[in-house]
């Protein structure tokens, strides 16, 4: 396994020592290895971290079985010991214990503020945090920087008795820099890598949330999404990922690509831990005009919707024609999976959702705009010292090349500073207007015409060997039209193939989260296919 030495100049390595009681090992240049990853997750009170669900934890806490801080000393000492190996975690919060025994005070004096008190929660690296934690996107060139405040998200995090445990590993710039990249490399946190099979790739941009669940770093993380990058790495990794309707949860304080597209969402190892996590993270906010849509359409508890017969007399439709032909595997467990929505009382009906090319010509189109605009306007609220804009940006990865391009270049970055970032732009608005139009009606026509619940697919093939040469080897994704009509996606886990896990997502038009939830627990429960990463070093 290659390993990734940070050789920084002296500027960039002040601003990384700043930080450096919080900066978690990578393993690099280690002189002694890490012990082999051990896959006994029994944790203080005798509980089984792995499957214990979040309710269960609040149970166990509420009858003085666990705290919050010895659930947290669990996690950072597991983070010591199997990230030299994983690489899914950047930095650990070094207040994090001090927020755990706050809320055992909270506790003991009966004031329970959310579902989620007490509960330790990854934050990919690029949601804003207000403490000792710098949020770099994975760049060095953001190690100086200083978000003035917490993300929204944060906030409510915060507010919820939440332990903010640290920063999760990404996709450098949420893999918005270069059309050869490795999905889980970062200039800061080197490769993240698939716990199930360590040479395997976690895929998409929020790879460290993804992978740390898996691997029992955190009990939940929270991810980002433009398109797939929620549900790729959840579908990868064996998790359960929540990709919500746009405008659910505020973007406030998380680095964009496009606010046609982005979105925060919860990444867990059972859908009833990533519903907990949903209903804690939404509310409107006055920084995001898009969560202005939201009032009257979000849940504070969407745990409401965990129901094991959800799927009986639904009529879901089988995106197949997305997906088959290109991964046998993947076919395969499809099929079963099928099989097992009949058996637990669904209709099945084969779709097609058209214009998918039209949709992504477009799509990147509009995206490399709306980065540059995007981007250029998040630089200018940071503190600290940072490159002003997409250009400085461009610029600080050629002067630090060894550093920040050691194995693909900026291909994305050019592309996007090629355009005039202009959202007045008539070309530009030209291709969102088609993009976010056709997906929205591929989706809507196609439930209608079918009179669907919602449509099903593949997330995702098992996982590539990581290639750090050539880049990802995609094979499959079913991420696009949701994320470009800025609907839905729920993933659960739909099988395994040598090992490595395949995701089913269920998607649906806007505001139906709750729906889709229940799906996917009725699928999980009927079916318990999730088992634990064994953390093998290969796979044939």
């Amino acid at each position: 396994m290659r390993r990734h030495t940070l050789r920084i100049v002296s500027a960039i390595a002040m601003a990384a020592a700043a930080t450096s009681a919080a900066l978690v090992a990578t393993g690099s240049g280690s002189a002694n290895p890490a012990p082999a990853p051990p896959t006994d997750t029994r944790g203080p009170g005798g509980l089984n971290l792995d499957t214990t669900t979040i309710p269960q934890l609040q149970t166990a806490m509420n009858a003085h079985r666990l705290t919050s801080a010895a659930l947290t000393t669990f996690y950072l000492d597991r983070i010591r010991r199997l990230n030299p190996e994983l690489h899914a975690v950047i930095t650990t919060n070094p207040a994090a214990l001090t927020e755990a025994a706050a809320s055992d005070r909270s506790r003991r004096n009966g004031h329970l503020r959310s579902p989620l008190e007490g509960i330790p929660v990854l934050l990919k690296d690029n949601v804003d945090t207000r403490d000792a934690e710098a949020t770099t996107a994975g760049s060095l060139a953001l190690a100086q920087a200083r978000p003035a405040s917490d993300a929204f998200l944060v906030t409510k995090l915060r507010t919820a008795g939440a332990v903010i445990l640290g920063k999760a590993n990404l996709s450098e710039w949420a893999n918005f820099r270069s059309t050869q990249s490795s999905s889980g490399w970062s200039g800061v946190g080197g490769q993240t890598n698939n716990p199930y099979v360590l040479d395997r790739n976690p895929c998409g941009s929020s790879s460290g949330s993804g992978a740390g669940v898996a691997a029992d770093l955190a009990t939940v993380a929270i991810g980002t999404e433009t398109d797939g990058s929620i549900v790729c790495p959840s579908g990868a990794n064996g998790d359960v990922g929540i990709k919500p309707t746009l405008g659910l949860i505020s973007r406030s304080g998380v680095v964009p690509i496009s606010a046609e597209q982005d979105t925060a969402g919860p990444i867990a190892r059972s859908a009833t831990d990533a519903a907990v996590t949903l209903g804690v993270l939404t509310g409107v906010d006055p920084s995001d005009p898009a969560t202005k849509a939201s009032a009257g359409h979000s849940y504070s508890n969407y745990a409401q919707f965990l129901r094991p017969g959800s799927l009986r007399g639904r009529r879901i439709g089988i995106w197949a024609s997305c997906c088959s032909g290109v991964s046998n595997e993947t076919d395969s467990i499809l099929a079963r999976t099928i099989t097992q929505l009949h058996q637990l009382g669904a209709t099945t009906v084969m779709v097609n959702l058209p214009d998918q090319a039209t949709i992504g010509a477009n799509e990147t189109t509009a995206l490399d705009v709306e980065f540059k605009h995007d981007i250029n306007a998040y630089l200018s609220t940071l503190g600290g010292r940072h490159p002003a804009n997409l250009a400085g940006l461009i610029a600080f990865d050629r002067a630090h090349a060894r550093q920040e391009m050691p194995y693909f270049r900026q291909e994305t970055f050019l592309a996007a500073q090629a355009t005039s970032g202009n959202l007045s732009d008539p070309a530009y608005k030209k291709a969102r207007a088609t993009a976010t139009g056709l997906a929205q009606k591929s989706i809507n026509q196609t439930m209608a015409a079918n009179h669907l619940d919602a449509i099903a697919a593949p997330t995702n093939s098992p996982a590539w060997t990581t290639d750090l040469t050539n880049g990802d080897h995609f094979t499959l994704a079913s991420s696009s039209p949701a994320a470009v009509a800025g609907y839905p996606d729920v993933t659960v886990p739909m099988g395994y193939a040598s090992g490595l896990p395949v995701g089913l997502s269920f998607f649906a038009s806007r505001w139906q989260e709750p729906k889709l939830i229940g799906l996917a627990y009725a699928f999980e429960q009927g079916t318990h296919v999730r088992h634990a990463p064994r953390f093998l070093a290969s796979t044939p």
